[in-house]
């Protein structure tokens, strides 16, 4: 292993979504994530076919049947050495397999042991089933999105499963590991969807209490309800997007339109933003979006396309950044954020389940007794 976090050793519990996703983030910087699967021996295969499944990259897998005595014991040795645990069960299922915070700290004082859940370890709703949607819904985030003449969208689960939940779980648990290196002492990472996207929404909920942010959809500055932040139907179909706030960049972008702001209803009154948006959209139905953004490139506006996938990885700006690389015939987006000394980097595909068994055994000093 190579990376900053190359002396890092994280047993993750295989799960879905975002308890996966921050394993495979450390694992990026050289941590040695291994996940513990179940035996495929039994028919069992993983829902997402390894080589799809760009969430367990650069890990290593073992096949424990949890269920019984011999792969518990040997999951303990594991946790014993490790000094992160991710799982991402429903509350009270690690405890019932003898794998909780109680009985793994026991073996090992200084372990991390991250829990990833959407409702939290406890309150009313902790033993509801859920997935990004319902948690996302329940924070007031869904219903801040979208047309104000339909229903809410669901923004892929991109918010509340990878940014409130992922993304702080990794957080919590670099937090975490640098007070246990100072102490050693460890501790539980309680780290809920719900806790993350209230977090993400810090600024809209001041907004609200601040008065300048109402409750309707497509009514405020950054929900499509301003003319200048939004999105725009073009001539073929397509659409671009701008996001000129500041008037600097709001000039920029009428002289890209060929329109006098002196000709047009003040932009700081929003009764006006309904007669400009229609304005804005009558001009960009003029060209192509990609005439639009060879017209408007270098005008400094605040202005882009709005790509599909496939042109997203093609576009010049993601080569000239490599924001993706190659590996085992596939396109992954490369380690994200960019280290100067010590960047991340993609080593390896997903495992199949208990392909690493007997390495990692062996590596991490696990003897025949201990299992």
């Amino acid at each position: 292993m190579t990376g900053p976090l190359s002396d890092v050793k994280i047993v993750e519990l295989a799960g879905q979504g975002p308890a996966p996703f921050a394993g495979a983030l450390l694992a990026d910087f050289g941590a040695d994530v291994v996940i513990v699967d179940r035996p495929p021996e039994g028919g069992w295969q993983p829902e997402v076919p390894r080589p799809f499944d760009f969430y367990n990259r650069n890990k290593r897998s073992v096949a424990l049947d949890l269920k019984s005595e011999a792969g518990r014991a040997t999951a303990r040795a594991l946790i014993a050495g490790a000094d992160i645990l991710i799982e991402g069960y429903r509350p009270g299922v690690a405890e019932r397999l003898g794998l909780g915070p109680e009985e793994c700290l026991a073996l090992n004082p200084a372990l991390i042991y991250g829990r990833m859940t959407g409702w939290g370890q406890d309150g009313p709703m902790a033993q509801e089933a859920g997935h990004d949607i319902n948690y996302l819904a329940m924070t007031g985030a869904l219903h801040a999105i979208g047309q104000a003449d339909a229903p809410p969208p669901p923004p892929l689960n991109l918010v509340a499963d990878l940014g409130g939940g992922g993304m702080f779980l990794v957080t919590g648990l670099l937090v975490a590991l640098h007070h246990a290196r100072a102490t050693g002492q460890g501790q539980v990472v309680d780290c809920a969807m719900l806790d993350g996207v209230s977090q993400l929404m810090s600024a809209f909920h001041a907004f609200r209490q601040q008065g300048s942010w109402t409750t309707n959809r497509q009514d405020n500055i950054v929900d499509g309800g301003a003319p200048f932040f939004g999105t725009y139907a073009t001539r073929d179909g397509k659409y671009v997007s701008v996001g000129a706030m500041e008037p600097k960049f709001y000039a920029n972008l009428l002289a890209g339109l060929g329109l006098d702001a002196a000709e047009l209803p003040d932009r700081d009154v929003r009764a006006n933003w309904p007669a400009l948006r229609a304005r804005f959209a009558e001009v960009f139905a003029t060209r192509t979006r990609d005439e639009w953004e060879v017209h408007m490139a270098g005008r400094d506006a605040c202005f882009s396309p709005v790509l599909d996938m496939d042109e997203a990885r093609a576009h010049p700006q993601m080569q000239a950044r490599g924001t993706f690389a190659e590996m085992a015939g596939l396109t992954w987006p490369a380690p994200a954020p960019r280290l100067s000394r010590t960047p991340g980097s993609l080593r390896n595909p997903a495992p199949e389940p208990g392909a690493d068994s007997a390495a990692v055994l062996a590596d991490w000093g696990v003897t025949e007794a201990a299992r």
